[in-house]
Formats: C-alpha cells, sequence, structure tokens
C-alpha cells in the first residue's frame, strides 16, 4: 500500500518519518509501502545485506546479538520511535545483529537504495537520521550496562516500559518464552518475575498477554535506566514523546483521516 495523499504538515505515526523533511518525505512518498510485519518475522540477519529500512508504526522489532550457540540476548528495541536498517546509511551494509519481530502489527518499508540515496544527498536527512542513530546507541548501551549491574525484576521492568512506550495501546501478546529469549534468561525465572509484578498491580499476566495497568508502579520498580534512554530519547528525538505518537496513531488508525495533525513549531529534532 502506497503512502497516502494527505502527507505535508501531518504527524506520522512513526516519529523518524515524521521529522524528515517535506522535500525529501515528499520523494520517498512513492516508495513508502505499508506492509504487515508478523510475529517472529525476521527482518535481517547477521551479515546480510538489507534489502529494506523498516519503519514500525503498531509493531515492535528487536535487534538481537545471537551467540555461536545459538543463544540470544536483545541488545535494543525499535518501534514506531525509529527504524530498522541503520547499517545502511552508516555505510556498512551489513550488521551483526538480528532483527525480528517481537509484536506484530503495521510497518513501512522503504526500499534500501532510497534510503542510501538520501544520505548521500547530505543535508537535514542525514542529521535526523544520526540524531536517531545516537538515540539508539543510547539503548544499547544502558541496555549493557543495565543486564550487568541491576536486578532481573528491573531489568524486566525497563524492558516492558520500552516496550509500551514503543506500542500503541497498553496489551502486547508475548509468550515467556519469546521474553525469556529477549533478556537471556530462562523461561521459569521470567515467570517467577511477572507473576511477582503482577501482584503489586503494575500488569496483568495472563495466557501470553501483558497489560499495563499502573505506569508509576512500574516505573518505581524499574531502575535509573528507563528514565536516562527515555531522557536522551526525547532530547535527541521529540516527536518520539510516547502522548505524540499516541495522539498520531489515534488519527492514523491503520487509515488516513481527512483532518491532517499539526505540530506546533519545527518538526524536526532540537537537541539541546
Amino acid at each position: 500500500m502506497p503512502l497516502p495523499p494527505e502527507l505535508s504538515r501531518r504527524l506520522l505515526p512513526n516519529a523518524l518519518l515524521a521529522a524528515i523533511p517535506e522535500d525529501e518525505l515528499g520523494r520517498w512518498k512513492p516508495h513508502l509501502e505499508l506492509v504487515d510485519l508478523t510475529l517472529g518475522q525476521v527482518l535481517s540477519e547477521p551479515g546480510a545485506e538489507l534489502a529494506y529500512a523498516y519503519f514500525p508504526v503498531t509493531s515492535i522489532v528487536s535487534l538481537l546479538y545471537v551467540m555461536e550457540d545459538g543463544e540470544s540476548a536483545e541488545i535494543a528495541l525499535v518501534g514506531r520511535d525509529g527504524l530498522v536498517g541503520v547499517t545502511l546509511f552508516m555505510g556498512g551494509n551489513s550488521t551483526t545483529i538480528r532483527a525480528v519481530v517481537q509484536s506484530a502489527g503495521k510497518g513501512y518499508r522503504l526500499a534500501a537504495s532510497e534510503l542510501t540515496a538520501a544520505v548521500g544527498r547530505g543535508g537535514e536527512t542525514l542529521r535526523v537520521l544520526l540524531l536517531y542513530t545516537q538515540s539508539l546507541l543510547t539503548q544499547m548501551t544502558q541496555t549493557a550496562a543495565c543486564n550487568r549491574h541491576h536486578t532481573l525484576n528491573q531489568q524486566f521492568c525497563r524492558w516492558l516500559l520500552l516496550s509500551f512506550d514503543r506500542l500503541h495501546g497498553k496489551e502486547m501478546v508475548m509468550t515467556q518464552k519469546l521474553v525469556a529469549k529477549m533478556l537471556g534468561v530462562g523461561s521459569d525465572e521470567v515467570t517467577t518475575e511477572a507473576t511477582a509484578l503482577e501482584l503489586t498491580g503494575a500488569i496483568g499476566y495472563q495466557d501470553g498477554r501483558i497489560t499495563l495497568l499502573d505506569r508509576a508502579t512500574l516505573e518505581a520498580s524499574s531502575c535509573e535506566c528507563y528514565g536516562v534512554v527515555r531522557d536522551e530519547c526525547r532530547r535527541l528525538m521529540p516527536l518520539a514523546d510516547a502522548q505524540l505518537m499516541e495522539a498520531a496513531l489515534s488519527d492514523w488508525s491503520g487509515s488516513w483521516g481527512s483532518e491532517p495533525w499539526h505540530f506546533s513549531g519545527d518538526r524536526r529534532p532540537q537537541p539541546a
């Protein structure tokens, strides 16, 4: 499905797309496709060159490092805040990371050649992409520190908060086996942590569905790492703010309404 014509001045339901300058977005317009991203779908494998960049809208993609024995651990999440495919404009073309759809939904895809051509033109588009890359690196480094220094309960809470920030709504379908794979722990450990967290009233957990019930309690149970990542992402990519994304997604809802959303002030990121 091509991007609809009501594009200009609209707050798009993907923060990175919304921050791309209008002239560049106009060039991408004929090439952006709205696609289904299914649970467990692999978007990229280690060592393989990417054919597309993906901009999730109602889906979440996990970036995983896979060990020689097949075990893996998540190093970052990508949702409505950004894109899968930073290697396309960093010059490496391939990566050591596997990108897997963690929560099914919709997303826009763009041919790799279109993204690399935009980078070649430089200017504001390149600046926006590099700012997003910096926010992604912040998430990766903070995740590494969190996994080393904080309890599994704190890590689980951080992961839940980052996931819900990047997801439309307050419920996600996620088996304990998949959560365990993301956190690099055993399934029994995830069950124990989820049950304990459910008793606090922060989440509901049943039949593979995790529901956000009390964000304040969940944030209080998390460590400093969630706040560090959230605040840095807001600084670098203001349109990634969860409330703005909810507004955009409410307007979007899988189709495009007749009334465009406007963003007061400059749509592009302006880091402090």
